[in-house]
């Protein structure tokens, strides 16, 4: 039986997820938290690998106050940075798929939210880009439907 909480926490990161895209592609920013180490980063609640170890993930949000909220604990030592869209869809997506790695969005403070395939979550952002008629200019890409051309054929 489906216990409500659990659902109901479903929900809320889904419905987070979406947020995260519709403002990310609104205001062209992503937020990271950075240290000397790298980047916040999170083992999945819900994928492993080949060898039954979660899969690590990177973590982002749309807004700088919700990166803010999570800056305590095991990421106190970690800065907000700022990325740009195009910069998050073309390096950071790409390297994680290449990497192995998933994006989470808009984690919480007790590190859960989203946990997305790098290369769907391109598919998600570009779909609502068209949605929204927003442009974006890539450095190895010469359009969005070039982008998405090239993730797709990656997927098939």
């Amino acid at each position: 039986m489906i216990n409500s909480q659990m659902l109901d926490s479903e929900l809320e990161i889904n419905e987070n997820h979406k947020k995260f895209i519709k403002t990310i592609c609104e205001t062209k920013v992503v937020y990271g938290l950075e240290s000397n180490d790298g980047f916040a980063t999170s083992c999945s609640n819900t994928y492993e690998d080949d060898e039954g170890e979660p899969i690590e993930l990177i973590c982002f949000w749309s807004d700088k106050a919700s990166a803010q909220s999570c800056i305590a604990n095991e990421w106190s030592n970690y800065t907000i940075s700022e990325i740009q869209l195009s910069e998050f869809i073309e390096n950071w997506c790409l390297g994680m798929d290449g990497d192995g790695l998933l994006v989470g969005t808009n984690f919480d403070l007790d590190l859960f939210g989203q946990e997305s395939d790098p290369l769907e979550l391109i598919l998600d952002l570009i779909a609502e880009l068209k949605i929204t008629k927003t442009e974006l200019e890539f450095v190895k890409f010469n359009h969005l439907q070039d982008l998405e051309n090239q993730v797709k054929d990656i997927l098939l």
